[in-house]
């Protein structure tokens, strides 16, 4: 397995102009300046009754209100939250980047990170994050996309892993062991084809957005690396997505297309809706996110996600978060990025609510004690791999991208283009 400290990623998620509204921001950006305050600030920044802001996408906001009540029930900085829904997030930040008027804090999808990094959108935090002495202990992946010439930006907000769950009723129901998830991509189908063949109303094997690229991103990407292969080269530059591994990806949904145990809503699921029907319970096993975990209505299983050798991995996905270049608060907004990665946060706040904490100290808490699926969650993220293309938006994301139409005639078309497609999607990435 390749290391995250290493590969980032750029992706935009459904907004095609995301690029066209940050154009000429860097001009009229501070540049990741305004470090004089927080290189004083001390560890902990400054706690000293400020308003500060903080913008997050519709997508976290149960995290980040309870992330946002804990803080300001503890200290004397208070801090006053927006949720933006998701499809506006690009543009209203845009807007405001080129008017000089970014809240204080705002978090992003950790994709979108290494764009904004390179517009200039954050201040520097390097001085602060080095300072940290459980820096190491952090997520290297949400670092790592923060990260521009040597240069720390951003701290994890919330993240979201793409793990592997199994609704545990269906699996009894199909003579399947509930407790022992699939470890081979093989055994995945197996399991599927095993509770299609129950022919319950509206129940199928799996699921997935065949017609949303990011998406089958985030969720076959995991099968290439839990292999020990890649999906790029380390520059982000060719599609190595015609290896053997990754082919073999395609044909296993292709042959469970072909068996009928796919949700044929998956065919035209643009990303929407695409987790609906296994929380609805109608779907046995899927790959499906982390960050879901709390409000899945039923007992589930969870594991990594497995390769066709075996393996597992994970696509460490979410939102990093920085103080922006317009704050004047930048001390302060330290004060509450410093909490953010304190116990207090990342274990009376989220591992409590059991979602995935950023620190790999951590994982073992007292919540997670209680459920081995938040320590199987939290030991994948450190396999898993975010990684980094300038043109990923256009190569994989948009919906005219070549890798939807690899996907497409492999999985749909069974057509024996995938060396083509791949070459296809080098193109872009290249560009």
């Amino acid at each position: 397995m390749r290391s995250t400290h290493t590969r980032r990623m750029q992706r935009v998620g459904g907004v095609l102009a995301a690029s066209a509204l940050l154009v000429g921001l860097a001009a009229c950006s501070s540049g990741g300046g305004g470090s004089s305050p927080l290189a004083s600030a001390g560890p902990e920044g400054v706690d000293d009754g400020s308003e500060l802001t903080l913008w997050t996408r519709a997508p976290l906001e149960k995290q980040a209100k309870l992330l946002v009540e804990a803080y300001n029930a503890s200290h004397e900085n208070q801090v006053k939250l927006t949720v933006v829904p998701n499809d506006d997030y690009v543009a209203k930040v845009g807007a405001a980047a080129g008017s000089d008027s970014l809240p204080d804090l705002f978090a992003a999808d950790i994709v979108y990170v290494p764009n904004w990094v390179e517009q200039g959108l954050f201040q520097d935090l390097t001085a602060n994050i080095d300072g940290l002495d459980f820096k190491d202990e952090i997520n290297q992946g949400h670092l790592a996309a923060g990260t521009s010439d040597g240069k720390e930006h951003v701290l994890p907000f919330v993240l979201d892993l793409s793990m592997l769950f199994w609704n545990k009723e269906l699996y009894k129901e199909a003579g399947l062991d509930p407790e022992q998830g699939p470890t081979t991509l093989a055994e995945f189908a197996e399991d599927a084809k095993a509770v299609q063949a129950l022919n319950k109303p509206d129940t199928y094997g799996t699921a997935t957005g065949l017609n949303c690229g990011g998406c089958l991103v985030f969720t076959w990407f995991p099968s290439v690396w839990a292999d020990g292969e890649q999906v790029m080269n380390t520059e982000g530059t060719e599609s190595l997505l015609a290896e053997d591994g990754a082919k073999e990806v395609y044909s296993t949904w292709a042959d469970l297309w072909k068996s009928g145990a796919v949700l044929p809503s998956s065919k035209d699921e643009a990303g929407p809706t695409w987790t609906a029907g296994f929380t609805e319970g109608k779907v046995g096993v899927m790959p499906y996110p982390a960050t879901l975990l709390s409000s899945t209505p039923f007992d589930v299983g969870v594991s990594g996600i497995p390769g066709p050798k075996g393996g597992d991995s994970t696509f460490v996905g979410g939102d990093g978060i920085g103080v922006s270049k317009d704050s004047k608060k930048a001390a302060q907004s330290w004060n509450f990025l410093s909490w953010l990665m304190s116990e207090d946060a990342q274990v009376g706040v989220l591992a409590k609510d059991n979602d995935v904490v950023s620190r790999s100290d951590l994982a073992e808490n007292e919540y997670s004690s209680k459920d081995p699926r938040l320590v199987t969650i939290n030991e994948v993220a450190s396999k898993g791999d975010t990684p980094y293309s300038l043109n990923f938006q256009e190569a994989f994301n948009s919906p005219t991208s070549p890798w939807l139409t690899l996907v497409r005639n492999a999985v749909l078309e069974g057509t024996d283009t995938v060396d083509a497609d791949s070459d296809a999607i080098t193109d872009v990435l290249s560009q």
